[in-house]
């Protein structure tokens, strides 16, 4: 029997009995994520230093499998071998299916060249302007809530209508006031937040894994 959602939550609070303050703010991220992808949204992730890798670190437990293989159906299968009978089979049995998520980090010729000609704390926030839409949620990561450039993509997220996430620690800093919802750690130091982040979005994304593609 494989892990429900739920039972993912649950194990994370288990091994991190800290994080149970916020165990209500996953909950809700979890259920905005979901909806935004059920509704064919995608997800929209930045950070600064370490939680530009975290960052990172989300799209790839996203597009590819995490704890699933997430194989294709007969039917996709079938799609394939129609269209291309001599490496069809191969195609379909090395794609996976995945979640739609950019991490707005990972394009350094974008980055240097905004940087350069506009402005580094504008460079998330061009890409959400560019990227967004209504359907889509932007997480943004910052230990102290109060990183620039990710406010400013929050700022713009609000206007295109996209639901925003954080995950932040100490206070949550000015992100509060930006994001929809905010999973603040019990941490103020930024490698102790840092640590918690990591299981926590590691259990967002084995919850949403296990709602899309669990049989």
């Amino acid at each position: 029997m494989r892990a429900t959602p739920e039972i993912h939550l649950n194990t994370l609070l288990e091994r991190y009995p800290a994080l149970t303050t916020c165990a209500e703010d996953i909950q809700m991220a979890y259920n905005t994520l979901k909806q935004s992808f059920v509704n064919n949204g995608k997800l929209l992730v930045c950070g600064n230093g370490g939680s530009a890798a975290d960052a990172e670190h989300i799209v790839g437990e996203l597009m590819k499998g995490f704890l699933l293989k997430r194989a294709l159906n007969p039917e996709q299968r079938a799609r394939f071998t129609t269209h291309f009978p001599h490496v069809g089979s191969y195609l379909a049995d090395h794609l996976q299916y995945g979640l739609p998520a950019i991490a707005l980090t990972g394009h350094p010729s974008l980055a240097t060249a905004f940087a350069n000609d506009v402005g580094a704390d504008m460079l998330f926030a061009q890409q959400v302007f560019v990227y967004g839409n209504p359907q889509d949620v932007l997480l943004g990561i910052s230990t102290s809530g109060n990183s620039r450039n990710v406010l400013h993509a929050l700022q713009v997220a609000k206007v295109k209508g996209l639901k925003t996430l954080g995950l932040s620690g100490g206070t949550g800093g000015q992100m509060r006031s930006l994001c929809d919802t905010l999973i603040c750690v019990p941490a103020h130091e930024t490698a102790h937040v840092q640590e918690y982040h990591l299981p926590v979005y590691h259990a967002l994304c084995s919850m949403l894994e296990a709602a899309s593609f669990a049989c």
